[in-house]
This record gives C-alpha cells, sequence and structure tokens, in this order.
C-alpha cells in the first residue's frame, strides 16, 4: 500500500467536511490521514461531474461516508464509502485502488460497483445480476451491505431532481429490496426511514394525507398517552425496577399496509401509538411483564416472547398488548440495553457498542449464515435468484420445531416442503409425506408458531412441479427448479436419442456404424460440449432429429441397410420428456400421435384429438409416429361423460359401477339440465387401457337411469 499521500483542502463543502473529519476521534490517527486521502483521491475523481440537483458530485460520497461513521465503522469502510462510485463512474481501477487504499478497500469498491460493462437484455435481468454480484460481496464483506444501505439511503432522500418514472422505480426497488434488506440485518431505524421515504416518493398525496391525520391524532390522545405513560413509570417504580419507558408510533408506511391489508378506515387503526420499556438485565423483563399485566389487562394471544426465541435478525424483546383507559389498545415492547441496541442498529451494534454483550457479535454470524444460505440457493437464471431472495427477505416468521427440539425459523406461510429444504437438499428431494404434532399432514400445509415438524422420506420420491406453487423460501424453490431441470435435461437426452435414432433407421442407416468423428464433428459445430448436450436439444425441440442426422450423414457416406417408416414407441407419461396431452388423454390402444414443443419435449395426441386438426395438416413436418410399448400395472386419466335420471342416489350407482370394473376415480363433478329431469355427470377415472375404459362404460352403460356415457375430449392443449 503507498503512503497515504498529504491532503489538499476540498473545494466543496467545507464545513461538512470538517464536521466529517471531527467525527472521527474515534481512530487512530494513521486512519484519519487514509481516510483524507481517500476522499481527495474521491474528490478529484469526480471532480468534473454534478448530481442530478446540480450538486458537486463529491457531495454524495461524502454523505455515505457520514452514515457509515455514525455506525462507528473502522478506516476501511469509510474509505470504501468515499471510493464506492470511483471505479463506476470514473476512470479508477480496481489495482489502483488496490496499491493506493489495501486490497479491503478495492475488494468492497468492486462488491458496490455495478457490472455496467456488461450487457443485459433487459433491465430487470441487470437489476438481477448486479444484485447477485453485491450480495456475493456482502457474504465475504457484511461491511459492503452497510456501505450500500447508506448509498441508498442518501440516494432516496435526495431524488427530486430525478424523472417521476425513475424516482418510483427506485422507490419500488428500495421497498421490495433494500428496506427488507435492513429490516433482515436488524437496521429498524434505517428500515423505517428507507420505508417511509420510498412510500412518500410513490404515494406523495396518500403520505401527506396519513401524517396530517397521524398528527391531529397525536395531539388528541396527547393526554391519554401522558396519563398511560405516567401510569406505567409509577407501576414499575412500586415494583422496584429502574426502567426508561418512552412511546413509539408505528411508520406511515406500516399504518398504510395495515389498512390496505386489512380495509380499515385511519380510525380503526388503533395501535398507532405504543411504548417501550427498557431494563438493565433479562429477569427484569419478566419481572416488569408481570407487573404491567396486573396494571391494564393484557390481550389473549397478543403476547410474544422474542427473548426466549430471537428473531432471524437477532431481534429481542417481550411483545405484549394491554388494555388501557377507555378499552384503548396498548402495546409494549419490554427490553434490555442491549438488546435495545441492537433492535435499533442490527450488525451495526457490532461497530457502535463494542463495550456491550456478545449479541451483536452472535448476530453478525447469524447474518453470515443467511447470506451463505442465500448464495447457496442461486441457479444459472439471474431473475429466479432474484425473486427467490425477494421471497426470503420477507420480513413476518414462523417458529417450529424438528423432532429433536431444534427451532427453525421459516417465512409466514410456509409449508412442510419448505421445512423440509431446510433441513438438507436430500430431505426435499425425496419427502413424501410429514407428520405436524404427531398427526399426519399433507406437504402443502401452512406451518403454524409452535409446530413440531417431521418430514417422512423414501428413496423413490421426487420433488413434484406442483410444489411450486405454493413454497415460499426461495432455497425450496431454487432446489426444486434444479432438481426438476436436471431430470429433465436427463430425461430429454433419453428421447432425443431415441429419436435421432429413429430418424437414422428410417433414412437406411445403423447409428452404431457411424464414425466417432463424425459425432465428433456434429458437437463442434453446434457449440456443445458432449452428444449427451445434442440429445438434450432434439428432445427438448431445440433441434430436429431429422435435420441432425442429416448432417450426419452428410460427413459420412454409410450404406443404408434398414428400412425406413419406422415408429417410436412409448410407455406413456415419461418422467418429464414425454407427457400424455391433457385435451385428448390419451391411453393405450389409441391410435397417437407425436409433436415436440420447442422447450418442453414431445407431447402425445390422439389420432383424432380436435385440438391438432389444423396443425397437423399445416405443420406436418412437427409430428412424429409412435405407438404403445405393452406395460403392466400403469393407469392413465380420462375424462368420461354420463348422463343420467336426477334421482336420488343415482351417483352412487355410477361410482359403484365404476369401482366394479376396477377402475378409480380421481375427480368427479355434475350440472343439472333446467327441468331437472336429467343430470350430467363429469368423471375423470384410472384406467389401464382401452379395453379396460370399455368395460368400465359397458358396466356404466347397463344401469337402468343412465342415457347416455362417452369419452370426453377437446378442451386446452
Amino acid at each position: 500500500m503507498e503512503p497515504a499521500p498529504q491532503h489538499r483542502p476540498p473545494v466543496v463543502g467545507d464545513e461538512v467536511y470538517r464536521q466529517f473529519i471531527a467525527r472521527l476521534d474515534y481512530l487512530p490517527p494513521a486512519d484519519v490521514a487514509r481516510i483524507e486521502a481517500a476522499y481527495a483521491y474521491a474528490e478529484q475523481a469526480h471532480a468534473h461531474q454534478k448530481r442530478m440537483s446540480g450538486e458537486p458530485y463529491i457531495t454524495h460520497p461524502l454523505a455515505v461516508a457520514s452514515a457509515v461513521v455514525e455506525w462507528c465503522m473502522d478506516a476501511d469502510a469509510i474509505c470504501a464509502a468515499l471510493l464506492h462510485d470511483t471505479m463506476e463512474d470514473t476512470g479508477a481501477t480496481k489495482q489502483e485502488l488496490a496499491e493506493k487504499f489495501g486490497k479491503e478497500v478495492a475488494e468492497m469498491v468492486d462488491g458496490l460497483s455495478k457490472l455496467d460493462k456488461m450487457e443485459f437484455a433487459s433491465y430487470k435481468e441487470a437489476q438481477a445480476e448486479n444484485f447477485r454480484k453485491m450480495l456475493m460481496a456482502m457474504a465475504r464483506d457484511l461491511r459492503v451491505v452497510l456501505i450500500k444501505l447508506a448509498d441508498r439511503q442518501h440516494n432516496i432522500r435526495t431524488m427530486s431532481a430525478m424523472r417521476a418514472d425513475k424516482r418510483v422505480r427506485i422507490a419500488r426497488e428500495t421497498l421490495e429490496i433494500y428496506a427488507p434488506i435492513a429490516l433482515r440485518l436488524g437496521l429498524s431505524k434505517l428500515y423505517r426511514e428507507l420505508q417511509d421515504t420510498a412510500f412518500r416518493l410513490i404515494h406523495p398525496h396518500r403520505a401527506d394525507v396519513l401524517a396530517k391525520a397521524l398528527k391531529a391524532a397525536k395531539g388528541n390522545r396527547r393526554e391519554l398517552l401522558t396519563r398511560i405513560q405516567e401510569s406505567v413509570c409509577d407501576k414499575l417504580a412500586h415494583a422496584g425496577l429502574e426502567a426508561e419507558v418512552f412511546g413509539r408510533e408505528k411508520s406511515l408506511y406500516s399504518i398504510f399496509c395495515k389498512m390496505k391489508e386489512k380495509r380499515l378506515s385511519f380510525s380503526q387503526v388503533l395501535d398507532i401509538y405504543g411504548f417501550r420499556v427498557v431494563v438493565d438485565k433479562v429477569p427484569s423483563c419478566y419481572l416488569a411483564l408481570g407487573a404491567l399485566h396486573s396494571l391494564y389487562k393484557p390481550v389473549p394471544g397478543k403476547f410474544k416472547d422474542y427473548i426466549a426465541i430471537p428473531k432471524a435478525n437477532g431481534y429481542q424483546s417481550l411483545h405484549t398488548t394491554l388494555i388501557g383507559p377507555y378499552g384503548t389498545p396498548v402495546e409494549i415492547q419490554i427490553r434490555t440495553r442491549d438488546m435495545h441496541h441492537v433492535a435499533q442498529d442490527g450488525v451495526a451494534s457490532h461497530w457502535l457498542y463494542k463495550d456491550g454483550s456478545e449479541s451483536s457479535a452472535e448476530l453478525q454470524i447469524k447474518t453470515h449464515k443467511w447470506l451463505q444460505s442465500l448464495l447457496e440457493s442461486q441457479t444459472g437464471n439471474s431473475a429466479e435468484f432474484f425473486e427467490d431472495v425477494k421471497v426470503d427477505l420477507f420480513p413476518d416468521e414462523v417458529y417450529v420445531f424438528t423432532p429433536k427440539g431444534k427451532i427453525m425459523a421459516l417465512p409466514y406461510g410456509a409449508t412442510a416442503v419448505d421445512f423440509a429444504y431446510a433441513v438438507h437438499t436430500d430431505v426435499g428431494n425425496h419427502c413424501s409425506a410429514a407428520r405436524i404434532n404427531h398427526e399426519l399432514a399433507p406437504l402443502r400445509t401452512a406451518l403454524k408458531n409452535g409446530d413440531l415438524v417431521e418430514i417422512i422420506t423414501s428413496p423413490d420420491a421426487s420433488p413434484n412441479p406442483v410444489w411450486l406453487n405454493y413454497v415460499k423460501t426461495g432455497r425450496a424453490r431454487s432446489k426444486i427448479r434444479h432438481f426438476l431441470r436436471t431430470t429433465q435435461n436427463v430425461e430429454s437426452a433419453r428421447l432425443g436419442e431415441r429419436l435421432l435414432r429413429q430418424e437414422l433407421l428410417s433414412l437406411g442407416v445403423v447409428p452404431i456404424s457411424i464414425p466417432t468423428t463424425a459425432w465428433e464433428a456434429l458437437v463442434k459445430a453446434g457449440g456443445q460440449q458432449s452428444i449427451d448436450e445434442v440429445y438434450a436439444d432434439i428432445g427438448l425441440g431445440k433441434r430436429l432429429p431429422s435435420v441432425v442426422a442429416r448432417r450426419l450423414l452428410a460427413r459420412e457416406d454409410m450404406a443404408a441397410a434398414v428400412p425406413g417408416g419406422l415408429t417410436l414407441a412409448i410407455h406413456g407419461n415419461e418422467g418429464m420428456a414425454i407427457q400424455l396431452a391433457p385435451c385428448c388423454q390419451p391411453i393405450p390402444g389409441d391410435p397417437i400421435i407425436g409433436s415436440i414443443r420447442k422447450g418442453s419435449g414431445m407431447v402425445i395426441h390422439t389420432h383424432d384429438c380436435p385440438v391438432i386438426r389444423k396443425s397437423r395438416s399445416s405443420e406436418p413436418q412437427k409430428w412424429i409416429d409412435v405407438e404403445w410399448e405393452p406395460e403392466e400395472g400403469k393407469l392413465f386419466d380420462l375424462r368420461i361423460r354420463v348422463e343420467a335420471k336426477n334421482k336420488r342416489g343415482v351417483l352412487a350407482q355410477v361410482a359403484s359401477a365404476i369401482s366394479v370394473a376396477g377402475s378409480n376415480i380421481e375427480h368427479v363433478s355434475m350440472e343439472a339440465d333446467p327441468e331437472r329431469l336429467f343430470t350430467t355427470l363429469h368423471f375423470t377415472i384410472q384406467v389401464a387401457n382401452r379395453k379396460h375404459l370399455a368395460a368400465v362404460m359397458r358396466g356404466i352403460r347397463h344401469l337402468p337411469d343412465v342415457s347416455r356415457i362417452s369419452r370426453e375430449k377437446g378442451g386446452e392443449a
């Protein structure tokens, strides 16, 4: 590292700069000199730049560094805050910053710099990839996220000069990403500010109306709030407890959300004001709780003990709601001073209160683990990763127990599948059922606080695509997607190999006779890594087997020895690569035909399916002849329509006939005609083949009250 160059007086903001330097008195002189040098470098680098407001650009890095100083962070973090835009907006390089200010500073600045040199298809993709880069830097060094939050705090405070659409876009991003990150890191003051400022930018009129209503309500309730506060202080003093009691009020955005979610007017939101009680030690928290419960009656079900079970962001407090004078609900939070520091400043309390307890250091460890778990959920798709992380930033949580008594925190609405993936990826991939509080429950069951959850696994079980509709955690979502993609690629490669083999045989070429050099040339020409990738592309419909076969044959002259006109044999729904069309629901015995859908494999239809009639005539090259391969024990879903007299017990008669014929009913619905003389029953049943279906229909047709029965086809493919 080079010695710090002599700092020259700043050109602008002399007084602001002097105040900034004066607040560095907690650092040794050598560190202050490095920070002065970083300021000088940043000022020179940004010398010809101005913000949209017309101010010199250096005012922004200085404001970000000032926020970092408020958290009493170290010299490297303050230098990185001053330099955070130099790589992105000026000619500075990472190597140059490392030489002048050290490797740690350069790494932090790099983590804070956007990927502006790369081309992205859309703003969302760029946003997702930039966030992924920042998250990786955060996982290496937690100071990166604190600097980024300080950067966003100053940016959103000073957005008046921006276009309205850009203001709203950045404000929404702040609400969706940066405010939840601040909450997840325990930075509650910053969290509230980011939320309220973004809310004012998105809904300025609503924010003004709410602010005026809040001010008026505060004036109207001042006497009542003063009376409650005095009563609380007196009660705690009589209990021999030394405590600080001060009021707190809901933020504008949280009031707005509550009004919107519960469809309330402002006057119906009763818990706008509350009180915090800060005591010296943990036992005093519970003594204070008992004293206050004897002062005012507690509201049943409104007590939460976050001291015994802290929130994932390290937050600890006792929460209780009391019925105060005139039936006014009063929310009270009770905590120790250490807990209060962590509640206000989260991970930043590690730097702010070095003489405190170990809680902030423990929070840092927890935060690193959380960041690592987010990185574990990465997939190849940046946009999916971004959405998964947004889900994991959702602040509300439920706390559940493993069979061994370990507490696990999951997002509100999380299911047994989310729990399984939180335990281990293999547990999630092989979960088949769940026991919740010792009783069997569906995997989609939403978990509640205090649930005891046990996952039942099976080596034959595998993730179901339906799970993606109800899982809540980003980890579960990404692991399920990864499994399905991997499985689809493997199955698509198998299908592609069969399709290419069929095409080669139809051209009179035995695949084994094709030289290795021809296969290698084909792979290289397509830019793939292996022949399996070529097969997967064919199976997914990205490449036509006829084109691939002809390219192979164009490279070598091979003898024709096998007649053409071959068909592909299938068993039915073969994993994800071959699907039976839901419109016609083919079963063994039906004449069938296959179509390759780009990106999703082969879909099998019956020859007489009305949905494909137009496509078969206009695009015959997309259709492949297929036939059933005999397989015992497999059942297939199909729909039948039964018209019968509208009499008592007719549904039971038809259901009994279906059961006697050895079929299973998956779904049933019914509709009656206007005169209610006849009723139409729609069944989804399971049969083995056409012969089995004929037996079922014969059994139903013999019922005296049944007038007509038919197989249903059509609908969406």
